[in-house]
């Protein structure tokens, strides 16, 4: 068995068909589908079975909640594919994707392939980089909240890369993504882009995933622990993270924030941090909001044109 396609499930009954559709209709053979129900509380277990009693590929595993990174661990111990591929159950793979990514990692030698991808008002998302890439600069897009390549999505992955990189703890509910990429690329991986697009992925989704203080407290401390090894190196891009993600709260009116956590990070800041992400915690709240949301809304704005 050459790939494991590993698909968390929760509550996404409406999507799952045109999910498996996408990926039962590849023309590459040797693959299987594992998909983990995490709990689901609506038909999104029952849809999993009904398609694995006429689909032999896919095996499906029913388990208690314990959320999207615990649900890709399982799967991926369950797996038996030389290397492993994630898929969010409301998204697609784009015709020849198993394909393409199978001979983009078997002929680079690649630990991890990234392809690009499209969304489903056809914006094609490329980062422009090709072949082999050092993995600093992916490390730093990712702290930065960038994400200006595909993170654990539109991957192939060699099974063994993936050890180790698949634990978080059950409250981190945003950027597990970037949170297991990372730890990934701490092991300095080669790392391989292609520019084929190899999948189709559903923006701005419902969910009930909140982003709250004692997440970013934890994922916060999670983060730090991955990073311990190079803390030299990536030091200032941690604080730049934090900043980020403070402006997020601050775009969300969330002003409590910055004396809940944030307000020890002014004394963290230097000449290595970009000017506006100084300027944007050392403005009171209040004040700093305009500038925050005003360049938030252009980049929504930009990235729906």
């Amino acid at each position: 068995m050459e790939i494991s396609i590993i698909i968390p499930v929760y509550n996404k009954e409406t999507y799952l068909e045109k999910c498996f559709d996408s990926i039962f209709s590849q023309d590459f053979d040797s693959f299987e589908v594992v998909a983990v129900d995490d709990g689901s509380t609506d038909g999104s277990g029952q849809v999993c079975d009904s398609v694995a009693a006429r689909e032999q590929r896919l095996r499906v595993i029913h388990v208690e909640n314990g959320g999207v990174t615990a649900a890709r661990r399982i799967g991926t111990e369950q797996a038996v594919g030389r290397y492993i591929m994630f898929v969010d159950a409301d998204d697609l793979l784009t015709p020849h994707s198993l394909r393409t990514m199978h001979r983009a990692i078997t002929q680079s030698g690649a630990d991890e392939v990234i392809g690009t991808y499209v969304n489903q008002h056809g914006h094609h998302y490329d980062s422009g980089l090709r072949g082999v890439q050092p993995c600093e600069p992916l490390v730093r897009n990712l702290l930065a909240v960038k994400n200006s390549f595909c993170v654990l999505w539109g991957i192939i992955f060699k099974r063994e890369l993936l050890k180790g990189c698949l634990g978080a703890p059950r409250e981190i509910v945003e950027r597990e993504d970037s949170l297991m990429q990372i730890k990934c690329l701490m092991k300095s991986p080669r790392v391989f882009f292609i520019p084929d697009t190899v999948y189709l992925h559903y923006d701005d989704m419902p969910n009930d995933r909140v982003e709250d203080l004692q997440m970013i407290r934890i994922y916060d401390e999670e983060l730090r622990q991955t990073l311990q090894p190079q803390w030299n190196t990536y030091r200032a891009d941690f604080v730049r993270h934090q900043l980020k993600v403070y402006e997020k709260f601050i775009d969300r009116r969330q002003f409590h924030v910055l004396n809940a956590y944030y307000r020890p990070l002014r004394r963290q800041l230097d000449s290595s941090i970009p000017f506006m992400d100084r300027m944007a915690i050392l403005l009171p709240p209040r004040l700093s909001y305009y500038p925050i949301h005003l360049y938030k809304w252009l980049l929504r704005h930009k990235g729906s044109q």
